[in-house]
């Protein structure tokens, strides 16, 4: 077992209730250290995220849908308030939390140490594997391969993800590789389609799209690790009670299995 995906399962441990298989706006709400008026005082609550992480947030005909969209769609219904969604690159969202900038970050975002210094999380609403794509043929085989005595090989994650905080801890911090980061996971792909880079760790339900979309890549059998998605909010924020209860609820009626089993086959 990794050491990172020890620190990882230790903190997902604190949230008790157990995790389901796993409109667009453009107006700003004024940042709270501003004095403006919060977003959810105003009614309306405004989700970050990073639009490139199918099928959990993506772009479609103009709109961002997915699964994280369609889930914090329904906690805002329940709560009785409005939605918007701000897409960003990944390691903005916690910043724009943090700020007030937004009410909430839902990105496949997981629970980790790090992360736990600067936002509080909700309960899990979805469980993700990370996985490591190569080319056919690849000298990595499995994944042991990449913590093998003498690996050196060019990783590729997308910027602030778990991906990258395993790949750092695992394999560069121990002097087995160099990470290669990119700011959306399609970009790390055509690198490897290029062979500009080895391999690259990411979420299993994007990396099935990237490799049913560019042939001569493949999956690893062996997961790279498992994880547990959750929302993240400002420290002590009012919110994060109103939305554990919303998200409990919309769990026990089934409304959040449904919408992953519109996105992902469970075959």
């Amino acid at each position: 077992m990794k050491k990172y995906l020890k620190n990882i399962m230790a903190g997902t441990m604190v949230f008790a209730m157990a995790a389901a298989l796993a409109g667009c706006g453009s107006n700003e709400p004024a940042p709270a250290e501003d004095g403006g008026e919060k977003v959810e005082d105003a009614g309306t609550l405004i989700m970050a995220t990073n639009a490139e992480f199918p099928p959990y947030e993506f772009h479609e005909g103009g709109e961002i849908v997915g699964i994280d969209a369609e889930v914090a769609a329904a906690i805002a219904e329940k709560l009785g308030m409005g939605f918007q969604i701000e897409d960003m690159a990944f390691d903005s969202i916690i910043p724009a939390v943090t700020s007030g900038k937004a009410s909430f970050g839902m990105a496949g975002m997981t629970v980790t140490e790090e992360r736990l210094q600067n936002v509080d999380f909700s309960d899990s609403y979805a469980t993700g594997v990370q996985v490591v794509i190569v080319k056919e043929g690849s000298a990595i085989a499995t994944v042991d391969d990449l913590f093998a005595e003498g690996a050196n090989n060019l990783v590729g994650v997308q910027t602030g993800t778990t991906g990258d905080i395993y790949a750092t801890g695992d394999i560069e911090d121990e002097g087995l590789g160099t990470i290669e980061r990119f700011n959306k996971g399609a970009d790390a792909v055509l690198a490897l389609t290029q062979d500009k880079i080895d391999c690259v760790i990411i979420d299993n339900e994007p990396a099935k799209e990237f490799v049913a979309a560019n042939e001569g890549l493949v999956i690893l059998d062996t997961a790279y690790a498992e994880e547990d998605y959750a929302i993240c909010f400002a420290k002590d924020s009012e919110l994060t009670e109103q939305v554990n209860g919303a998200l409990k609820e919309l769990i026990a009626d089934g409304t959040v299995q449904s919408i992953i089993d519109k996105y992902i086959n469970a075959e």
